[in-house]
């Protein structure tokens, strides 16, 4: 098993496969001028797939598989089945946008995909193609609709919550009831130099508390008649998974909604993570600019050199974000 400095077991391993993307949401990049990385400075699906053989050698068990987008990265499946016959690694789970998903659902999980999140924060078609810039909400719908299809269990939505635009929370309760869908809302965090600039710069101003955000959802579901939600607190009546959110679901209901509140009451005590760019650097925590050379490790080292680094980036994880505000790196470029 891997451990940190402050004695937390880390497991899990986000790997972003690229820094591209098919939308151009507000929060996470710009619409123009993005400086896109040169084939050759990012990490082939060969070293990523050496990278988590040794990872799963050092305790790591779970993989999720993020972006920019990872479904326009060719050659993704390979990659997905490459990482499942990996001794010691007990999933494989992907974060995406879904437009892709009805083409490529079936491959992926003959691959050995097992799950898949789905980053949706809107229900409404006008302020899906404001927020993405100029998606269609029928090809995320889709996706969904694929998703479930191939048997994707759990199938989880992700909804960036952001004060200013108003979104529909009721509407996003209601997939929970009718299908066995997992919605997570989640608070808007202050990741990239976008912070209070183009687009929807971080505000805090625009980060709703989980606190007010349930509260919120209460008042809405009462209204219409739905009672309020339940807090689940049996882990196993959870969808399984490896987050930090906190469970409800509505009597009845299909599926669940859970709360992810990584400022108003961070849970990076329980933080079980690493980050893998693109380009091939660990990061330790999400809201720092610490990064660990694997690239170099992988192209010139040796497996050993890897796990040097790889203990390196662990042993300098720090205790908590302590609220920091901005990075250098914008969302696209690190994978959630």
């Amino acid at each position: 098993m891997a451990f940190d400095q402050h004695g937390r077991t880390i497991d899990y391993l986000r790997i972003s496969v690229t820094d591209r993307c098919n939308l151009r949401c507000r929060y996470c990049m710009p619409e123009e001028g993005v400086s896109w990385k040169s084939h050759d400075s990012m990490l082939s699906l060969e070293e990523i797939a050496e990278f988590v053989r040794i990872a799963s050698g050092e305790g790591f068990k779970r993989i999720r598989l993020t972006g920019g987008e990872p479904l326009v990265r060719l050659g993704i499946a390979d990659l997905v089945a490459a990482i499942d016959a990996v001794p010691g690694i007990e999933s494989v789970a992907m974060t995406t946008n879904g437009i892709l998903l009805p083409k490529m659902a079936e491959q992926l999980k003959a691959a050995g995909l097992s799950r898949v999140n789905i980053s949706l924060d809107t229900l409404d078609a006008e302020q899906f193609r404001y927020i993405s810039r100029w998606g269609n909400i029928e090809d995320v719908f889709a996706g969904i609709d694929a998703a479930l299809a191939v048997g994707f269990k759990p199938v989880k939505i992700n909804a960036v919550v952001v004060r200013s635009l108003h979104q529909d929370l009721l509407a996003f309760a209601r997939l929970s009831i009718t299908r066995p869908l997992h919605v997570r809302f989640i608070e808007y965090m202050p990741v990239g130099d976008i912070c209070g600039g183009e687009g929807l710069g971080w505000t805090e101003a625009d980060t709703i508390p989980n606190e007010e955000l349930i509260a919120l959802v209460n008042a809405q579901a009462e209204a219409a008649g739905l009672g309020s939600l339940e807090p689940i607190t049996e882990r196993a009546e959870t969808p399984d998974g490896w987050g930090p959110a906190r469970y409800y679901h509505f009597r009845n209901a299909q599926g669940t909604i859970g709360f992810i509140s990584a400022l108003s009451r961070h849970f990076c005590g329980e933080c079980n993570r690493l980050r893998l760019t693109a380009e091939g650097m660990l990061l330790p925590c999400l809201f720092s600019d610490t990064q660990f050379d694997v690239k170099t490790a992988l192209r010139s080292g040796s497996p050993g050199d890897v796990r040097q680094v790889l203990q390196e980036a662990l042993q300098s994880k720090p205790d908590e974000h302590h609220h920091r505000v901005g990075t250098e790196r914008l969302m696209h470029e690190i994978g959630g």
